[in-house]
């Protein structure tokens, strides 16, 4: 081995010149331990300083890096910006959601689905996406057929999230499919659907938060935000519902980088 690499990477096991039989062959199993650690040697020797390894990116985990960022939210329009009593009053009612969601989860989780609800698997995207929110609002399909109004068409309406349901997702689940709905909400308005789903996962999602979780709650508390500013009829029940979801985010997983300021 090089003298200078045998201070950078010096041998955990010395080995000095092997007193070895003239016929030694290194490509046959060694017969004792001298051939052994001389064979150890050569290989040693025919590996080269640098290895590049080969990586084919296709095969790579969708978004695996978590990229947190740190900017802020854009402030609410003018006239909208809750009070801080209000945002105190959210994160109370929200936090006795959660413990309520806690204490009866094994209940709800040994009740039995109806027979029309089929959970997707977990990293089945689109699946999820139409699940929660419809398949007439993930097609963008306005129009109703004569026989939607006969009742309530779930697969096309988008399942509620129940306790049933959300009892059943453990904590891989509900991170999927809250960076599912993120995504779709990254590109596509706010809906009371979209709305119900959402303050559920959070409802669900345990501290303290992993980093994946971390990133995706900054991400939803900022693009509502983005929506809340651009809401031009400023209909108050749509401005609340973002409001609410800012408020989760920054005052009850403490994000307070991305708080309101009170009005």
């Amino acid at each position: 081995m090089d003298s200078a690499l045998e201070e950078l990477m010096p041998r955990l096991l010395p080995v000095g010149d092997c007193d070895l039989p003239e016929d030694f062959d290194p490509t046959v199993p060694p017969r004792t331990p001298q051939e052994y650690l001389r064979r150890v040697q050569l290989e040693a020797a025919q590996c080269p300083d640098v290895v590049v390894a080969q990586i084919d990116p296709k095969k790579l985990r969708k978004k695996q890096t978590v990229s947190i960022s740190i900017s802020g939210c854009q402030p609410a329009p003018e006239g909208y910006s809750p009070s801080l009593k209000w945002q105190q009053q959210q994160v109370a009612n929200f936090s006795a959601v959660r413990q309520n969601v806690n204490r009866h989860r094994n209940h709800w989780r040994s009740q039995h689905l109806d027979s029309n609800v089929t959970m997707p698997k977990s990293e089945d995207e689109e699946g999820w996406k139409k699940f929660c929110l419809g398949e007439r609002l993930y097609s963008e399909i306005d129009t109703l057929s004569d026989n939607e109004n006969l009742g309530i068409d779930y697969i096309k309406m988008g399942f509620p999230p129940l306790l049933s349901i959300v009892s059943r997702m453990n904590q891989a689940t509900i991170t999927s499919v809250l960076e599912y709905l993120i995504n779709w909400f990254g590109e596509k308005k706010f809906t009371p659907e979209l709305g119900r789903w959402l303050y559920a996962l959070l409802a669900c999602l345990e501290k303290p938060l992993l980093p994946e979780a971390h990133s995706l709650i900054r991400q939803l508390a900022r693009r509502c935000s983005e929506v809340r500013v651009l809401e031009e009829n400023r209909n108050e029940e749509q401005i609340s519902a973002l409001n609410l979801m800012i408020c989760l985010v920054s005052r009850y997983f403490d994000q307070r980088d991305l708080a309101d300021e009170p009005s």
